[in-house]
């Protein structure tokens, strides 16, 4: 149990559950991190204080001061959050197709928020160019950066990776993460190697997003689309650049959505969709590897954050998803004939 004396000192070291009902299925050790325990109810938070507090240290960000970012939901929950709680002001650019829950989160913790119609990245309207046009226009704004700031790895490379290697004893042996900005890879995969080389890094990607394939064949390419939010790249950035990655996997929505109501039902668990994708991952990586491994994944937010979407039965008949899913046993059954589906890195 902690005191602290704002919200920003309670960031960081989250709890891990171990999901009973995979592990038990894979014999593998599954656990997940459970990055809703932050105060601004995400993994971003990390990110979030770290880029603000380098910046304050700095200089080039000082009290009174407003930080502008894009961002999908979740960067701009913790950004809003750590502004309020160093005397700061928060302006957040998002897409207007993400989630209410999440716009609704911004405002409530009293930043601005900007919505923008969805356009392709190469689009000058897109919400990272209007967010860095917006903070070059004045002088007491200060442009977060998310993507090519390093201070999000750094966030990850000095808490979240420790946690996880203490939280484990060391005896991690795959570590499973989505990449949005690639911060959390990032950061989390130069620890954990430097603790030791052996641990296996896996990324797992969603349709619509081009990393899987720029690993692969060394070009962002993407088919379709997922309502994950906040998930995938189709550019290498900075924070991605030092992703140390073992293994990558593209995976469907229509697992995310089956694996997000079976452990919901048999263990209690309500994840986001960023969560189901991590977790859908780490059954993949159980599947060929395991039984007796011990597998480590985020609970990236809430799972409430999800409810319009992931939890959303019209909206996901919309989507094309069979709502009779298919049951864990069935999942980890296919996903062992599915190794010819996984990117490995050359050694």
């Amino acid at each position: 149990m902690r005191n602290a004396q704002r919200p920003t000192d309670l960031i960081g070291q989250t709890d891990m559950i171990r999901v009973r009902s995979l592990s038990e299925l894979t014999g593998c050790d599954i656990w997940m991190k459970l990055e809703s325990q932050n105060p601004g109810g995400s993994i971003k938070d990390r990110a979030s204080y770290q880029m603000i507090k380098d910046a304050l240290d700095s200089g080039e960000l000082e009290p009174g001061m407003t930080v502008v970012e894009g961002t999908a939901g979740n960067t701009g929950i913790g950004l809003a959050l750590v502004a309020r709680s160093l005397g700061l002001q928060m302006l957040a650019v998002m897409p207007n197709d993400q989630s209410p829950e999440k716009e609704r989160m911004i405002r409530l913790h009293g930043a601005q928020c900007k919505t923008v119609d969805p356009v392709p990245f190469r689009n000058d309207n897109h919400f990272y160019h209007t967010a860095r046009r917006l903070a070059e226009s004045r002088d007491d704004y200060w442009w977060a950066n998310q993507f090519e700031n390093t201070s999000n790895a750094r966030a990850h490379y000095l808490g979240t990776g420790p946690e996880i290697w203490q939280q484990t004893e060391g005896s991690i042996d795959i570590l499973v993460s989505v990449a949005g900005t690639g911060g959390t890879i990032a950061g989390s995969s130069m620890y954990l190697k430097e603790r030791n080389e052996d641990v296996q890094v896996w990324l797992t990607d969603p349709d619509g997003s081009g990393i899987y394939s720029f690993l692969k064949d060394g070009e962002y390419v993407a088919t379709g689309g997922s309502f994950t939010e906040g998930i995938g790249i189709m550019r290498l950035v900075e924070n991605f650049k030092q992703a140390r990655i073992d293994a990558a996997v593209n995976l469907p929505d229509q697992d995310l959505y089956a694996l997000s109501r079976y452990v919901r039902d048999h263990d209690g668990l309500v994840l986001g969709s960023s969560s189901a994708l991590n977790l859908a991952g780490a059954l993949q990586a159980a599947a060929l590897h395991g039984p007796g491994k011990t597998i480590v994944t985020f609970a990236c937010d809430l799972g409430e954050r999800s409810a319009s979407k992931l939890y959303n039965e019209n909206y996901l008949r919309e989507r094309g998803i069979e709502l009779a899913a298919e049951s864990a046993r069935e999942m980890v059954a296919r996903y062992r004939e599915m190794g010819e589906r996984v990117w490995y890195a050359a050694k």
